[in-house]
């Protein structure tokens, strides 16, 4: 099974960053998980976060984080909007599917009418 997550918002904060102190390269990233397997995709209600300044190439993490970036960071959260859960079934699923039915539905002729 691939787990995957999929970017639905990026937002550039004109916050510092409490590595480089720079004002130009944060970024606050929302994905969600996207799950593919042999039967079935699927996108889940899982969100992950993370915040990154692009002039360091430095992963600014939730310890780090000042008071100003905390705030910020749950005004955007409020803000964000996920894509809606979705389940789809694959042409392998619907298959394996009909044949069982079909098997049951020869079972029940041949079992009752012997």
């Amino acid at each position: 099974m691939k787990d995957k997550y999929f970017t639905v918002k990026e937002v550039s904060l004109n916050n510092h960053c409490p590595e480089c102190y720079s004002t130009e390269g944060l970024a606050l990233t929302f994905k969600q998980q996207f799950v593919e397997n042999s039967f079935y995709r699927a996108i889940s209600n899982n969100i992950s976060h993370s915040m990154v300044c692009t002039m360091c190439k430095t992963e600014i993490f939730p310890v780090s984080w000042s008071d100003n970036l905390e705030s910020v960071y749950k005004y955007q959260e409020k803000a964000f909007i996920p894509r809606s859960a979705t389940f789809k079934l694959k042409q392998m699923s619907w298959v394996l599917l009909t044949v069982l039915i079909l098997l049951v539905i020869i079972l029940n002729i041949y079992l009752f009418n012997s």
